[in-house]
C-alpha cells in the first residue's frame, strides 16, 4: 500500500503528464489515501480533467475537490452568449435527445434541467456544455426517466461485469429494487469503482445507482 507521500507524488506526476492540465494551477494534499485538490483551473473543462487525473492514480481512496475556476482575461463570455453556444452544442451532439434539455446560465454557471432516458445522455449533455468558453461550472439536474420496463437488472449487470476480464466480478454484489441499483463489495482503485458504476448505468431501465463499493488497494 502506498504512503500518503507516495500518493501525492503519483498524483502530481499524473497531473503533469496530462496535457489538458496546467499543473501550476493545482495543489495536492493527501491524508489517509484521500486526495484534496486545490487551486484555480482556467476552465470548467480543465477542472474536470484535474479531477479525473487524480482518480486514475492507483491507491487513491477518495478525492475532495476544492477547485474554483478562474477564467483568464479574454475567456469571459456574457451569459446570453454562453446560453446560445450551449444550445448549439446540445443540438449538434448525437447523444443528446433533441428538445429534452433546458439551459439556464447565470454568471457563467450553467444549469441543465429536463428529462432523458439514459445516463449516457445525461453525461453527454454535461460534457457538451462543460467544454465551452466562459463556463465556470455545470449543475446537471437532468432527471432519468427510463422508458424500458426493468427486468432482471441485477443479473444483467453481473453478467456484464463477468464479461470484462479486467475486473474481479466475484468481489462485487449487485442488488436491484425495480430501477434502483445498489453496488457493494471491494475494488482496487477509484477508477475501477467508477468503471463498475458505469457498467451498472448501462443496463436498460436503470434510474439510479447507489455505489457502496469500498476501495481496497
Amino acid at each position: 500500500m502506498k504512503t500518503d507521500a507516495e500518493l501525492q507524488r503519483d498524483v502530481e506526476a499524473e497531473l503533469a503528464w496530462d496535457p489538458a492540465v496546467t499543473h501550476t494551477n493545482v495543489g495536492v494534499l493527501v491524508k489517509d489515501g484521500v486526495v484534496t485538490l486545490t487551486g484555480h483551473p482556467a476552465s470548467h473543462a480543465e477542472k474536470y480533467a484535474i479531477e479525473h487525473a487524480a482518480q486514475r492514480v492507483a491507491g487513491v481512496r477518495a478525492v475532495a475537490v476544492e477547485l474554483q475556476v478562474k477564467l483568464p482575461a479574454g475567456d469571459e463570455r456574457i451569459d446570453s452568449d454562453i446560453a446560445a453556444a450551449a444550445e448549439r452544442a446540445l443540438s449538434w451532439n448525437a447523444f443528446v435527445p433533441p428538445g429534452k434539455v433546458r439551459i439556464m446560465v447565470e454568471n457563467g454557471c450553467v444549469t441543465l434541467t429536463g428529462e432523458v432516458e439514459w445516463e449516457y445522455q445525461r453525461h453527454a449533455a454535461e460534457a457538451a456544455v462543460g467544454q465551452l468558453f466562459g463556463v465556470r461550472s455545470v449543475a446537471n439536474q437532468l432527471v432519468l426517466r427510463p422508458q424500458i420496463n426493468p427486468a432482471d437488472i441485477a443479473a444483467k449487470i453481473e453478467r456484464a461485469l463477468q464479461r470484462q476480464a479486467q475486473r474481479d466480478a466475484r468481489a462485487i454484489t449487485v442488488s436491484a429494487d425495480g430501477p434502483y441499483v445498489t453496488l457493494r463489495g471491494k475494488v482496487h482503485s477509484w477508477a475501477e469503482r467508477q468503471a463498475v458504476q458505469g457498467v451498472a448505468w448501462s443496463a436498460p431501465g436503470v434510474a439510479s445507482v447507489r455505489n457502496e463499493l469500498a476501495i481496497v488497494p
